[in-house]
């Protein structure tokens, strides 16, 4: 985080409506980012600086604990699964590591542990220790012995089904070694692809014409998703196991023991894992792996330390997108110096605009690399960049990097200082303001005032409409929706739903005839029904899609389904923020009681639903499609589906337990007392919150009576 220490206001020198303001534009920044890396293997910001976003998020959010919403990054990981292939439901989801990026973080981690199990300080950790290897995730699933499913990480939830693909993998056996071998297996790991290997792989695309691979994860990724498993076998690819999802029985109960378990069944697994007995071996393991890292022929840009006990690890738990028990060790990341060739400006679908250096190629870490995201306005003036300037950049595993600074002496006479655009790019070239936060301070954000009439923000919204995880049309991608954009014939989300009844209405642009859109060239009879299938088939969408599609600021995956649990239809829901619009406290206080639903996306659908274009859009959208119900709370516990808040000191587990073992069972954790609230758990010390809950009536139960309910 080097250069954003030097270039940003520091997280401890932020106001709260600065860090307000910073905290959203990360969130907007960080998801887009996920997009592009996950939805399609094409990265637009290299490992660090995405590492940077989080790593500011994330303090952010422990400074201003008011500002982690239903939306944090760390209630979500990784993308959608792709339309190629079949989707497969994970039995256990899928998650991944937080990160450490220096000692003192891997220290705090340890700490942590050791505070949450409530350990006496001469009580050893021990850890196991390994590469992490920069692949493509993948959970093989084997019934009595057999393989039977290989499917990628996807959004963590659900992923993409390559059994064919993965069974030609010789580093994947078919059929596991050994006797007792559990029912069900869930071995997860990582498909990797060598240095050598992909040096090759690209020579020879070179050759043939064909794609040429940035580093050797997209190259792995880029052959495993292949339609002919043919093409992947040709494809040297690796595999190794560290880890695991569903098992019908446990056959060790330690971390090394599972892998060695791995091992006799004919895995390959990592040779360089260690055991660690200290924060001190943890760290000189993390030094000799960087050492090492140079000569070995796989990529790897950190090492992960997973606490050894699976009882401590089935304790610690998890927190929302990661466990708590493990955490990925970066390697610093590579440098290099170019020229800035220019700086351009993107609009995204918000309106943010974002200024892009476009930098002279330079090869970093064997990768050629020449673009830079500049996040906006003050970033450019704090670094001073002109085109023409020579630049230090950095790298850490893909193409994008980021700008750590300057080289002054090298500046050309005539450059001059950046003028950050005050009128859109679009044809209509609308005014572009500052963000203006509370307080009347200004804001790092400019956004082009056009909203919907500018075609950047219609265009995205559209593109965000039938995205992976909103509507998710087949055969209805970027491509497709920004022609029927530029044609007219698709200018909000209703307009998808009536195409077929509008084919052979048509008009291309510079014709005057009417056509058919089979007669379009790119297009087809087959594709055309295809596509027309693909949209019957999303007539009918559950209500947390539907709510994230319609593309509300702030409102994302995590806080739509928050949202759609919490009124469990379209109509409470609608109702509900029609009478936010209004100025209704009551709907206000109801949203506000909804587990980590705050006051950020409160006024983003208060803004929102008070647009009458914006209500226009969705109430013609709403007539066109059938909104499901939301999932049932689960019925299986005593808790399932009540709203619960914890409050004063608890003795017997610690907070964080107390509210994990309770999500596990199906129970809402809220950090307020509302007449909505069921339970009140109170140890010693309770103050307002308990009074409030006499107050109300709610029930009030004791630690031991909380344990014995949930027991």
């Amino acid at each position: 985080m080097a250069r954003r220490e030097k270039t940003e206001t520091s997280v401890e020198g932020l106001t709260e409506n600065q860090a307000r303001v910073e905290h959203a534009r990360l969130a907007q920044e960080i998801a887009e980012h996920d997009r592009r890396y996950y939805q399609q293997d094409a990265p637009t910001v290299s490992d660090a600086e995405y590492d940077a976003l989080r790593q500011r998020y994330n303090a952010i959010e422990a400074r201003f604990p008011q500002l982690r919403t239903a939306q944090s990054l760390t209630q979500h990981v990784g993308a959608a699964p792709s339309a190629r292939f079949a989707k497969v439901r994970h039995a256990v989801p899928m998650l991944s590591l937080d990160n450490a990026f220096a000692d003192e973080d891997v220290i705090d981690f340890v700490g942590r542990i050791r505070r949450f199990l409530r350990l006496p300080e001469d009580e050893q950790i021990v850890f196991s220790a390994e590469p992490k290897i920069d692949g493509l995730s993948m959970s093989l699933r084997y019934e009595d012995g057999a393989l039977v499913t290989g499917a990628t990480r996807g959004d963590g939830a659900e992923g993409e089904d390559v059994t064919a693909n993965v069974k030609t993998l010789e580093d994947i056996p078919k059929r596991l070694n050994g006797k007792n071998i559990p029912a069900v297996c869930d071995v997860r790991g990582e498909v990797y692809m060598t240095k050598h290997a992909f040096f090759a792989l690209n020579k020879h695309q070179a050759e043939i014409g064909g794609q040429v691979f940035a580093n050797p994860r997209n190259s792995a990724a880029g052959s495993l998703r292949q339609k002919d498993p043919s093409i992947t076998a040709s494809r040297p690819l690796g595999f190794f196991a560290y880890a695991w999802g569903e098992m019908s029985e446990m056959s060790a109960d330690t971390q090394s023991g599972m892998i060695k378990w791995f091992t006799s069944c004919g895995f390959k697994t990592n040779p360089l894992s260690r055991m660690c007995r200290s924060v001190e071996e943890l760290l000189a393991f993390h030094r000799e792996i960087e050492l090492q890292r140079g000569s070995l022929d796989y990529d790897i840009d950190g090492v992960v330390y997973k606490v050894e006990r699976l009882d401590w690890q089935e304790r610690l738990g998890f927190v929302s997108r990661s466990p708590r028990w493990a955490i990925a060790h970066k390697f610093p990341a590579e440098k290099a110096t170019t020229v800035v060739r220019d700086i351009e400006v993107q609009v995204g679908r918000t309106g943010a605009l974002t200024p892009v250096a476009k930098l002279e190629p330079v090869t970093v870490g064997g990768v050629v690399v020449q673009n830079a995201t500049l996040h906006n306005a003050d970033e450019i003036a704090r670094l001073d960049v002109r085109r023409g300037d020579t630049v230090h950049i950095q790298r850490a595993g893909d193409v994008i990097p980021q700008v750590l600074g300057v080289v002054l002496e090298k500046r050309p006479r005539d450059a001059k200082p950046y003028k950050f655009p005050t009128k859109c790019p679009c044809p209509l070239h609308t005014d572009v303001v500052r963000e203006i936060i509370a307080g009347g301070e200004e804001g790092a954000r400019a956004h082009c005032t056009g909203e919907f009439a500018c075609p950047y923000q219609t265009l995205g919204h559209l593109e965000h409409f039938v995205s992976r995880r909103a509507f998710d049309i087949d055969g209805l991608g970027e491509k497709q929706i920004a022609f029927f954009h530029e044609q007219g014939w698709i200018n909000e989300p209703a307009d998808i739903f009536t195409l077929r009844e509008r084919n052979g209405k048509f008009t291309l642009k510079g014709t005057s005839g009417k056509i058919r859109l089979e007669e379009v060239e790119g297009f087809g009879e087959t594709s055309v029904r295809n596509l027309f299938s693909a949209i019957e088939a999303r007539r009918e969408i559950s209500l947390e899609r539907f709510i994230y599609a319609l593309g509300i600021r702030h409102v994302g995956e995590t806080t739509a389904v928050a949202l759609a649990r919490g009124y469990g239809s379209w109509a409470a829901f609608h109702d509900a923020c029609l009478r936010l619009a209004r100025g209704d406290n009551d709907a206000k206080e109801e949203m506000d009681a909804l587990d980590q639903i705050g006051e950020t996306v409160i006024e983003s659908l208060r803004d929102y639903f008070a647009e009458q274009h914006n209500r226009r859009r969705f109430e013609r959208l709403a007539l066109q499609v059938r909104i499901l119900e939301a999932e049932k709370p689960r019925a299986d516990s005593a808790i399932a589906g009540k709203t619960v808040v914890f409050t004063g000191t608890l003795e017997k587990m610690t907070r964080d337990e107390a509210k994990a073992s309770a999500e596990r069972l199906g129970a809402k954790v809220s950090g307020s007392v509302s007449k909505k609230t069921d339970y009140v758990v109170a140890g010693p010390g309770a103050g307002s919150k308990l009074a409030e809950a006499k107050k109300l009536g709610v029930a009030v139960l004791t630690e031991d009576e909380w344990a014995k309910l949930v027991r």
